[in-house]
């Protein structure tokens, strides 16, 4: 396991659009997720019967449809109402699907990325522009995986591909930063480094995200999404031509 934990150098004052989309995130996570959760479905909705003949095309031959659907809760018929789904595109899911999480895990390994790189990454394009290419990004990314999927009704949700074209912004810009990594790989590798910017996000491109897609592996990750966000985010940057003002750094440890 691989997990950013900070990063350096760090711009100096209040990145407020980071921390607004953050608290967005939560608020909608609170007031949305977590009460939905917990509401099991009214099987006379009639939502249900649209949502299982949609799923049942995608579960794997022979699986139990009862036992698959028996943990169905309100927040899933949301989600797919609300949800990208590429087999029914809709403006307003595009947006919206970007403040939707399918649960805490989801939502704290986004945030913390965000939280992360996002700081970066504002203080060069500004709040107004940060929001734009936040959200341009996100679109884009959605698309980029909607391509390999057309026909799909599985409703793509999560914050992921906007954050990954923070990350595409951050490599253009800032690729001789350090980000702080906790390992945990016993018995050989735990504990905290201080990796380079690029060799982290070039892993996070290739490692984590082009392999498993062109393997076709996605356990429930639109890893096209990534891919989408990300490349969205380093071309604009690209085509912005702001390259990073500052020298290489040694890492923080290493300094005088």
């Amino acid at each position: 396991m691989f997990l950013p934990l900070g990063d350096s150098p760090n711009p100096r004052g209040l990145h407020w659009m980071t921390l607004a989309l953050i608290a967005a995130n939560v608020a909608v996570y609170l007031v949305v997720t977590l009460p939905l959760s917990g509401q099991p479905v009214n099987p006379a909705d009639t939502r249900v019967a649209e949502y299982v003949a949609a799923m049942a095309k995608h579960l794997p031959p022979g699986t139990d449809l009862r036992a698959a659907l028996a943990g169905m809760s309100q927040y899933d018929l949301f989600v797919y109402q609300w949800g990208f789904r590429p087999a029914a595109m809709n403006v307003t899911d595009l947006f919206f699907s970007m403040f939707l999480h399918g649960g805490f895990m989801h939502l704290a390994g986004n945030m913390l990325f965000l939280f992360i790189y996002g700081n970066n990454v504002e203080d060069r394009l500004g709040p107004f522009w940060f929001l734009v290419a936040y959200l341009a990004t996100g679109i884009a990314a959605a698309l980029f995986q909607a391509a390999f999927s057309v026909g799909s009704n599985i409703p793509m949700v999560g914050a992921s591909g906007a954050i990954s074209g923070v990350l595409g912004f951050y490599l253009r810009w800032f690729p001789h930063h350090y980000v702080k990594i906790f390992m945990f790989m016993p018995p050989f590798l735990v504990g905290t480094r201080m990796l380079p910017a690029s060799l982290v996000l070039w892993g996070y491109l290739i490692l984590d995200n082009v392999l498993p897609f062109l393997a076709a592996a996605q356990g429930g990750v639109a890893h096209g999404a990534h891919i989408g966000g990300f490349i969205a985010g380093l071309a604009v940057a690209f085509a912005m031509g702001r390259k990073e003002p500052r020298e290489p750094m040694p890492p923080p440890e290493l300094r005088g």
